[in-house]
């Protein structure tokens, strides 16, 4: 399936079709402030299983990120100290993700071989409407460009459902994606450092 949502007015009704099909299991392609994403309910271990499959690796040796509705739901799935929870608040909702450790609350099968996890909340209301809207955080990885060209990201979303249309459940349309990934941040050790740069400044 294919749905064009306008960014700053996501339909609402369209929203709760979509949040239902998470509830029941489903993957998704979606929009964010950077790159187009491939995601599912974090705590639906099928949906988990299915989009490991896509990425052709183990559940919990994958390094999926999750997306947020806000900083307080971050607070529930990680811990944050304050010197961290001032440089995010001063990013977020933006293009970064912060890599951080995980609490008991995340899923077990996410953490069986790691104890760190990324956390986005993005600038982009499609994405938060549907967090919101779900209650729980989405779990999240990039869509990817074709086999030897895993560096480039795919930006138009009818390209990308002509691609994706018989791995996952729905391909959600908000315009043109950047093809440039978020910054990432990692806030594990004692200084906080990137990682990554991408889009984001900090």
């Amino acid at each position: 399936m294919y749905v064009r949502l306008f960014e700053d007015n996501p339909n609402e009704r369209e929203i709760r079709k979509i949040v239902e099909l998470l509830r029941r299991g489903g993957v998704i392609i979606y929009p964010t402030d950077t790159i187009y994403a491939i995601g599912c309910d974090i705590n639906n271990v099928k949906a988990v299983q299915r989009v490991s499959t896509l990425r052709g690796v183990k559940p919990e040796k994958a390094h999926f990120s999750m997306i947020c509705k806000d900083l307080g739901e971050v607070a529930a799935y990680a811990k944050v100290s304050n010197e961290v929870f001032r440089v995010m608040k001063r990013c977020l909702p933006g293009p970064f993700t912060f890599v951080l450790p995980g609490t008991t609350k995340l899923p077990h099968l996410l953490m069986m071989k790691r104890k760190t996890i990324g956390i986005r909340v993005p600038d982009n209301f499609i994405t938060r409407a549907i967090t919101t809207e779900l209650g729980t955080p989405l779990l999240t990885t990039s869509v990817k460009g074709a086999p030897g060209e895993e560096d480039e990201y795919i930006t138009d979303p009818e390209l990308i459902h002509e691609k994706y249309q018989h791995l996952v459940d729905l391909v959600i349309g908000g315009g043109f994606g950047k093809n440039i990934p978020s910054t990432v941040v990692d806030c594990t050790g004692e200084q906080i450092e990137i990682v990554r740069q991408g889009v984001g400044e900090l």
